[in-house]
């Protein structure tokens, strides 16, 4: 009778077993030094050999010359573990329907006798983490303190989902995906021990089809012997697993190289007629401009391919920048989410690659500014954008008499500027008199008690925290501008003003009728209050209802 290749070549020993080399040899040394314990706990993800090495490990427990690291193979009970089922006291528990109280309750009563015929008992029990918490509390006991002769290994896939008070009891071993380069060595070896050839792109196809699964992997080895006979190639293999080929994939690429949508609905139109799974191709898309990514970046030894199409990746990928690779894996990353609950997959593909491309349209933010000058009615005082420096243009030709019109005008224009005020003083008094004319008396007033620094280009302001709110760049920059004729950059810091930020003096009259109004005013507990709190001078008083 036909054996599957996952079960023909199921490692026997610990050599076998492909990577996990912290677990081999942690278990090869315990039993080696006699230091072995009643419990432990294998996790990882299928197919990465949990339930192999328990039973690895069951027959170097064993084995007539054991326990030894080194089974002999050939004794009665080497030969009925590797059979699968056959030890009698080596006993396999399926946990996904043996998860209840009573099952833990037999087992626990079966613990309570001495081995038939071996050194010792061992319960492999398979995807423990369906055992139920109260049949897991019936085992608490006895995984605590079992006999001498009996030895506990659970098994599973979401280690999360074990009782910390059994975890505790047990030594804990994490089974790692197997790495690439070591399942496409495994699945070789195997092809040649079936006389199957077959090229390495094949062999890359198989082994990532398992995603670091070995049993995966070799499931789909025994599917395409079956459908392509003794010669594998990688188109057929490909075909037969649903995957598609990198020429698919590079016209989508080539296709966002020439900002083509048209390409994209081709692409989309003939994946449809073909009977293509949708998603599928989407995953595989994801999966593609990761890789491109990764070869941008330049670690190639991240990429799960052969090393001919690892050269092509490298080659596609130089053809983008980093940021662009980052954007288009972030979009078919949210394209393919949206495909798993699309009632019309073709539409939201043909939208998600026409997405990508218009992405690689796009230019960064600085680059916009950059090209950029300031805005017609963009607020005056706002910084602007640095820009390249044009070219000088070359001087133009001596003239006989008189000024160009240009240089009238520019003559006109600077006659025309105001001229920049001198000390700091005179900037205070200057913008406080534009501000109060522009309608923004907390402004001035807050002008007033700041410390100004000027500079050629820059007007730095430095006010009390409490007058921070008031200090407003845009309005600034106005009276920057109505003072000067020119914009200037604007910045205004919390801190503590110099001795010489002294209130502007206010230049126009307060009639002597208003007096008792002022004093009615001042007198008041609000604002007094008022300016305890948040200090400041009042400048003028009005009677609202006048």
């Amino acid at each position: 009778m036909y054996q599957v290749i996952a079960r023909k070549y199921r490692p026997q020993s610990f050599a076998d077993v492909v990577n996990q080399e912290h677990v081999k040899t942690t278990l090869e040394n315990a039993i080696a030094q006699n230091r072995i314990a009643h419990g432990y706990i294998f996790s990882g993800q299928r197919g990465t050999g949990k339930t192999t090495v328990a039973r690895i490990l069951a027959r170097c427990l064993n084995c007539i010359n054991g326990p030894t690291p080194l089974p002999c193979g050939t004794c009665a009970s080497c030969l009925e573990i590797e059979q699968g089922g056959g030890a009698v006291d080596v006993i396999e528990i399926d946990a996904a329907s043996n998860r209840g109280i009573n099952e833990m309750r037999e087992l626990r009563e079966n613990v309570r006798y001495r081995p038939a015929r071996d050194r010792y008992k061992v319960f492999i029990i398979d995807e423990a983490h369906q055992i139920t918490n109260e049949a897991f509390n019936a085992l608490l006991k006895t995984i605590e303190e079992p006999p001498d002769w009996v030895v506990f290994v659970l098994c599973t896939t979401e280690s999360h989902k074990i009782p910390a008070t059994i975890a505790s009891r047990c030594q804990h071993f994490s089974f790692r995906s197997v790495e690439f380069e070591s399942l496409v060595g495994r699945i070789a070896w195997i092809c040649e021990q079936e006389g199957i050839q077959a090229d390495q792109e094949s062999l890359a196809v198989l082994a990532r089809a398992g995603e670091g699964s070995v049993r995966d992997s070799l499931s789909a080895l025994d599917q395409a012997i079956a459908c392509c006979g003794s010669q594998l190639r990688a188109a057929d293999v490909r075909a037969l697993l649903g995957g598609f080929s990198l020429e698919s994939l590079y016209r989508v690429t080539e296709a966002l190289s020439d900002g083509n949508t048209q390409e994209m609905l081709e692409i989309v139109d003939e994946l449809e007629r073909s009977g293509q799974n949708l998603q599928h191709f989407s995953r595989e898309l994801s999966r593609y401009i990761r890789n491109l990514l990764v070869a941008k970046i330049g670690d190639t030894r991240l990429i799960a391919a052969s090393v001919e199409e690892r050269e092509r990746l490298l080659g596609i990928a130089g053809g983008f920048s980093e940021e662009d690779l980052t954007r288009y894996l972030q979009l078919s990353l949210d394209m393919f989410s949206e495909l798993q609950t699309s009632l019309q997959p073709r539409f939201h593909l043909e939208l998600g690659l026409i997405r990508m491309v218009h992405a690689g349209r796009l230019t960064t933010v600085e680059e916009a500014l950059a090209a950029m000058g300031p805005a017609p009615n963009a607020p005056k005082g706002s910084p602007v954008p640095p820009r390249p420096a044009p070219p000088k243009p070359s001087p133009p030709p001596a003239r006989a008499a008189g000024p160009s019109p240009f240089q009238a005008d520019s003559a006109k224009k600077a006659a025309a500027a105001p001229e920049a005020p001198g000390d700091e003083n005179d900037w205070r008094q200057k913008l406080h008199d534009a501000l109060v004319e522009l309608g923004l008396p907390f402004t001035a007033d807050a002008v007033a008690h700041a410390s100004i620094a000027a500079t050629a280009a820059e007007l730095q302001f430095t006010v009390p925290k409490h007058l921070l709110l008031s200090m407003r760049a845009e309005e600034l920059g106005k009276a920057v501008q109505a003072v000067t004729g020119k914009v200037m950059k604007v910045k205004v810091i919390a801190g503590q003003a110099s001795a010489a930020a002294t209130p502007v003096v206010e230049t126009r009259q307060q009639p002597a009728e208003d007096d008792e109004t002022a004093e009615r005013a001042m007198a008041n507990e609000e604002v007094q209050r008022f300016q305890r709190l948040f200090g400041g001078q009042v400048r003028t008083v009005r009677n609202l209802r006048e």
